[in-house]
């Protein structure tokens, strides 16, 4: 099969821990042949089809800094000149991202077939996706009021606040009773009104981790990778500094886990990164979720085989 990846530039990865390259690694094992380009490469003109300008089909090296070489480099069909579309750009979700998902779209419509399906990644941005499981999420607050945030914080005491478009942890603020900073940590992140602030309750289990539970083809993956916060940081995130230590999933992440996956896996999402906090769901990761390689060094279990198995499965339904 031939596969694109649509992705940041490889010359940042950071291999040692990148799933985008774990994903690479197996598909090329099996024989795939690999193309890579960034989604600003993607372009469409009237009378055409999409392209990506300058894709370079890539082989990888097995050295752990220069881990590919460039074997060719065209301007790819994505409807004529792959088989599938793998789309693993990092957030944030911002007005580019969403635009390439809609060149995406329109490669679908000329028979591409692109994984996670270009609707579902704007029907479902990563904080906002958990509103349609209030089951499963501890009290949220979505708004741009401050006024509503101040009235948040007087009835649940114990706060997190964190932007929409943020990853990694980045602009994460925890105010606790006293309600210190909390006026200029809203002015922060609400800017004057011009932006929306998700309010969270704060979960206090956040200390035992910050469960990354994988979801590939609607199966759960047996173990999830616990974040588990260092020294002062409230923030579990690998990217803030927390310690990832894998685990089996608990009999309530599969519940949630298996709750979302039948709902949200039939919308074509392939691959599923759900974070849970204690029995809370707080975010349904769907751009590039991570963590693979994480898991497959402590469990035994390899993730990316996992994947690269439900893409061919997917593949071979059409």
């Amino acid at each position: 099969m031939i596969l694109l990846f649509v992705a940041d530039p490889l010359e940042t990865f950071k291999t040692y821990k990148d799933t985008t390259f774990s994903m690479m690694r197996e598909a090329a094992r099996r024989g795939h042949v690999l193309w890579a380009c960034h989604p600003a490469d993607l372009v469409w003109v009237s009378g055409g089809r999409v392209t990506a300008r300058g894709a370079r089909r890539i082989a990888l090296t097995g050295d752990e800094h220069d881990w590919f070489r460039t074997e060719e480099t065209a301007d790819l069909g994505l409807a004529a000149g792959t088989d599938a579309i793998i789309m693993r750009k990092d957030p944030p979700f911002d007005s580019e991202f969403f635009y390439a998902t809609h060149l995406l779209s329109q490669a679908e419509r000329e028979g591409a077939r692109v994984f996670n399906k270009p609707a579902a990644l704007r029907d479902h941005p990563e904080k906002l996706a958990i509103l349609e499981f209030p089951e499963y999420i501890s009290p949220t607050l979505v708004t741009r009021s401050p006024e509503a945030i101040k009235a948040f914080h007087a009835e649940h005491r114990d706060i997190i606040l964190k932007p929409l478009d943020g990853m990694g942890g980045m602009g994460i603020f925890r105010v606790g009773p006293d309600a210190l900073n909390l006026g200029s940590i809203i002015e922060t992140l609400n800017k004057g009104g011009a932006e929306t602030v998700m309010v969270q309750r704060y979960v206090p289990e956040i200390v035992k981790g910050d469960k990354r539970v994988l979801v590939i083809g609607g199966e759960v993956v047996p173990w999830c990778l616990a974040r588990i916060p260092q020294g002062s940081e409230i923030r579990g995130n690998l990217a803030a500094g927390g310690k990832g230590v894998a685990q089996p999933i608990s009999a309530r992440d599969r519940e949630i886990a298996e709750g979302v996956a039948a709902r949200l896996a039939p919308r074509g999402l392939l691959l599923m990164g759900l974070d849970v906090i204690g029995d809370c769901l707080t975010e349904i990761n769907v751009t590039s979720p991570t963590g693979f390689q994480e898991i497959s060094r402590q469990s035994g279990i390899d993730v990316a085989q996992l994947f690269v198995d439900a893409l061919e499965r997917e593949l071979a339904r059409r």
